[in-house]
């Protein structure tokens, strides 16, 4: 099962970027799929993983540089509550995604773990209710990074492509790879969101330092 540390938040919209719309009891799926998004385009099978993956090397502190989806609508840019990914760590064979929640005057860690699929770069994770989560570090020279992660719950599935970055800007060449995912799988730009300054430092989670 996967494992939440720190403040558990029920229910995401994603792993970072779009707004959080409910904040109540129930699968950690039920926000992602009360957006309303479409089945994905792209099966596991058409998503790469980087040669080589170094799991150690990914570690620290990343930003969203650019967000997409299987499919829009998604939440308004300016919804109040909103998620972002702050950093992520290794955990011996499994990984940690450090992400923060803002909203109603309060800013709270989640920490969610995932664990390996026996393919180097591809982890995975599954939650309560039945639902699952499948992440790949489709490419990455450890100073960029296009992350792709598939959320399936009662059959709906929805994926979400991200390109990340150490520091806040457009290398042509990542942005061009990351956009050719996007143009292939059909995928609907997402409103970007990180979080500076506005949360505790990362110590503050559990589990948020190596």
């Amino acid at each position: 099962m996967g494992t939440e540390k720190g403040r558990q938040l029920p229910g995401l919209s994603s792993l970072w970027g779009p707004a959080v719309k409910v904040l109540e009891s129930g699968s950690l799926l039920l926000l992602i799929l009360s957006l309303g998004l479409a089945r994905a385009q792209e099966t596991p099978e058409d998503v790469p993983v980087q040669p080589g993956f170094d799991t150690q090397k990914v570690e620290g502190r990343w930003l969203t540089v650019q967000l997409a989806a299987s499919h829009a609508p998604l939440a308004a840019p300016d919804d109040p509550l909103r998620l972002a990914l702050h950093s992520i760590w290794s955990r011996g064979e499994d990984v940690e995604l450090v992400l923060f929640w803002t909203g109603e005057g309060v800013c709270q860690g989640l920490n969610v773990t995932v664990h390996p699929t026996g393919l180097l770069g591809q982890y995975q994770s599954a939650f309560k209710g039945g639902g699952t989560m499948l992440l790949h570090f489709v490419s990455t020279d450890y100073s960029h990074l296009i992350l792709y992660v598939r959320f399936r719950d009662d059959g709906e599935v929805t994926s979400l492509w991200a390109l990340l970055a150490r520091r806040m800007l457009e290398d042509p060449r990542w942005l061009g790879q990351y956009l050719e995912y996007v143009s292939k799988f059909h995928l609907q730009e997402a409103p970007v969101f990180n979080l500076d300054d506005q949360c505790p430092p990362p110590a503050a989670s559990a589990g948020a330092t190596p």
